[in-house]
């Protein structure tokens, strides 16, 4: 009796130790998206809970109620810059992302509270934004809940919504120039300027192009043989309408590019000279 005690108590203590090792997959498994995003970066964390052949909205997800906007634990945005959703602003760092599903709108919320993970742990006076949004019935059904970043600019992008035939969006911005344009300030008060990147962003943003030429000439002076940055002065001073300067630029970015084998610049070089 004692050995057959000692053999049964063995098997459990092997099938306890077997079951702790155990690795299964998620049923709604876990996502974390970084994207870089104006000077700094948006992180997502959020479960991607899966339709398996059930009605969605308005019944698994009920109309009315906050929704944790995924499945598992809480649905989490970390922002490393300062910036608005809909009129508010919010500050960088850590937020739970939120949701009241509607047959007509979405009401999305950004809140302090990271950790809500049913409508019980909710509490509005938490909330940094609220912003409403009109939901897109799509022509095709999405298996798995889905949250992506789409139409990204310098300063806008927006946090897409997916599942089932349901897609609802909302904007987050940002003021970069305000950013970039300090950095710039400060940059030019140093030693080491950065003007070729200075002359990119002027130039990029329809800023003041005699400055932005300024920049790239001083930029081309220090690295001569820098295609890219003869290309740049040729694309300037052919949105200033001097084709003369701009087709010499050009040809100097062939003749450098070719050297240094670099097919792609040659090609960008030979299609501006076309234009001129």
């Amino acid at each position: 009796m004692k050995k057959l005690f000692t053999i049964a108590l063995a098997a459990c203590v092997y099938s306890h130790t077997t079951a702790q090792n155990l690795t299964t997959p998620q049923p709604s498994p876990t996502q974390t998206v970084k994207q870089n995003f104006s000077t700094g970066s948006i992180e997502l964390s959020y479960s991607r809970p899966a339709k398996k052949g059930r009605t969605i909205f308005g019944d698994l997800v009920p109309y009315g109620a906050v929704w944790r906007t995924g499945a598992n634990g809480a649905t989490t945005l970390t922002f490393t810059d300062d910036v608005t959703i809909g009129d508010k602003e919010v500050k960088a760092g850590k937020y739970g992302l939120l949701s009241i599903p509607a047959a007509g709108k979405w009401t999305i919320i950004i809140s302090k509270d990271v950790n809500i993970t049913s409508p019980a742990d909710y509490k509005q006076e938490n909330d940094v934004a609220r912003v409403e949004v009109t939901p897109i019935a799509l022509p095709f059904s999405v298996e798995n809940f889905t949250i992506n970043f789409a139409d990204i600019s310098g300063s806008k992008v927006n946090v897409e919504l997916m599942w089932d035939k349901t897609y609802v969006s909302f904007p987050v911005s940002t003021n970069t120039e305000a950013r970039v344009m300090k950095q710039i300030d400060n940059a030019m008060n140093k030693d080491s300027k950065p003007y070729f990147a200075a002359a990119s962003y002027y130039y990029d943003n329809g800023k003041d192009l005699g400055q932005a030429l300024t920049w790239v000439n001083k930029a081309v002076e220090s690295n001569k043989e820098a295609f890219w940055m003869h290309m740049l002065k040729a694309r300037i001073l052919a949105k200033q309408g001097d084709k003369a300067g701009a087709k010499a630029a050009a040809t100097a970015v062939v003749e450098i590019a070719t050297k240094a084998q670099n097919t792609d610049y040659v090609k960008m070089a030979n299609d501006l000279i076309k234009t001129l």
